[in-house]
């Protein structure tokens, strides 16, 4: 393979190549790391649809670039989890960490063949499209929400079809499972890669697609996890000890002398200040699930409400395990969720994240682990096409860029 790879400034190909280096170096073949590197600046200078054919035309690449191109994605056999792991690694390296976050990604597909295609309902669109799902695990850092590990959701016939699964390379562990056991899984392969990853809450979306969300922050917690999490109004807790009785948390927030109200401020559409209500539960809560308690000690949590603004817009919920900080940290941490999703966004219109045109399990992952490297590479190095910040985080400097500065109630949840 020619060492040329896509045409960039000179400076630039060293920023790559130092990255190359970073995070792909659990590659043992040099030849995987040289087509790695063309991968990646594929995907980063390449306009439009991002597939081998048109990297290596865009890139100037020799004859054959194409093929191999294809080949070190599709037939290549480089396991994907140490690179990630070597990802969130130079990604944490580089921003102050805050959060672990996770989010959904639906890639729209035609006829019944790529991995784990399946119809499925968009909750965004209310409509059932044929798509393949991914899971995927964000670690927020500085002001962005950088991707660095995936899952494919495996359901319908790829669970159970062996020629299905034969036919796409899916390995025997890898089988049909709720969100919820992708979320803990995450999170069990992130503790066991501690301290080289950081220790910092978990901020999870459980009212889309969860439906266990009682187990998941039950299994965050046996692993002495923080975590801040968005319910359904719904959501059961327990009040009260040693009879305690059992209630859902837009229940519990109707009740008499439930609430302390505290108020935050932010830019309205016209650019001054706007107040917010949220609403702190006076007491705390436990969670009804089985196995809950960590050492024989059952955890309590306090429960966030946000009131409808208006009768358009529900009211929210968070339940946190964070006791000691202010409510606008908290509510910055909750912020993480939509920076996650907007990143999701950015990577299907500028990384290539739903153009992978090929039908194999392990191809899949390939194309995933290169997309989230060149997102994290074009925004730590600050190369031109960057994507503006958005504004996210738990730090007093973060929080004011958010808009979010504390008014009445600045004390911390357990105060």
């Amino acid at each position: 393979m020619s060492s040329s790879g896509v045409r960039v400034a000179a400076g630039e190909r060293e920023r790559i190549q130092t990255f190359v280096e970073s995070v792909f170096n659990p590659l043992h073949r040099a030849e995987q790391r040289r087509w790695a590197r063309v991968y990646l600046s594929g995907l980063i200078h390449t306009p439009g649809k991002k597939t081998p054919r048109r990297m290596a035309e865009a890139g100037l690449l020799p004859a054959g670039a194409a093929h191999g191109l294809h080949q070190f994605i599709n037939s290549s056999t480089w396991a994907w989890e140490p690179v990630r792991r070597a990802l969130g690694r130079t990604v944490a390296a580089c921003r102050p960490a805050y959060a672990w976050t996770v989010a959904d990604l639906l890639i729209p597909k035609q006829g019944e063949h790529s991995v784990g295609v399946h119809r499925r309902l968009d909750q965004a669109t209310g409509r059932v499209i044929n798509c393949q799902r991914g899971v995927g695990l964000f670690l927020s850092a500085g002001a962005r929400c950088y991707p660095v590990d995936w899952s494919l959701v495996l359901d319908g016939a790829w669970d159970w079809d062996d020629l299905r699964r034969r036919r796409a390379r899916i390995p025997e562990a890898e089988t049909g499972r709720p969100v919820g056991a992708f979320v803990l899984g995450f999170a069990a392969e992130v503790t066991a890669a501690q301290p080289r990853l950081p220790k910092v809450p978990w901020v999870l979306n459980l009212t889309q697609r969860c439906d266990d969300a009682s187990g998941v922050m039950a299994g965050l917690a046996r692993r002495g996890l923080d975590f801040v999490c968005e319910v359904d109004p719904g959501q059961i807790v327990l009040v009260g000890r040693p009879a305690p009785r059992v209630t859902a948390v837009g229940d519990l927030m109707e009740e008499p002398h439930a609430r302390q109200p505290h108020v935050l401020m932010r830019p309205s559409e016209h650019g001054g200040p706007k107040p917010v209500r949220v609403n702190v539960y006076t007491g705390t809560v436990r969670l009804s699930q089985r196995g809950a308690a960590k050492d024989g000690v059952s955890r309590t949590y306090h429960v966030l409400e946000q009131p409808s603004a208006d009768s358009g817009q529900p009211a929210r919920y968070w339940i946190t395990s964070i006791m000691d900080r202010g409510v606008e940290e908290v509510l910055a941490l909750a912020r993480s969720q939509a920076v996650a999703r907007a990143t999701v966004d950015t990577l299907g219109e500028r990384f290539g994240v739903l153009d992978f045109e090929g039908r194999s399990f392990p191809g899949w992952h390939h194309h995933m682990t290169m997309v989230s490297a060149a997102y994290a590479y074009q925004q730590l190095s600050g190369a031109p096409g960057a994507a503006p910040a958005p504004a996210a985080g738990p730090s007093a400097e973060r929080a004011e860029a958010a808009g979010c500065c504390a008014g009445a109630g600045a004390k911390g949840l357990g105060a």
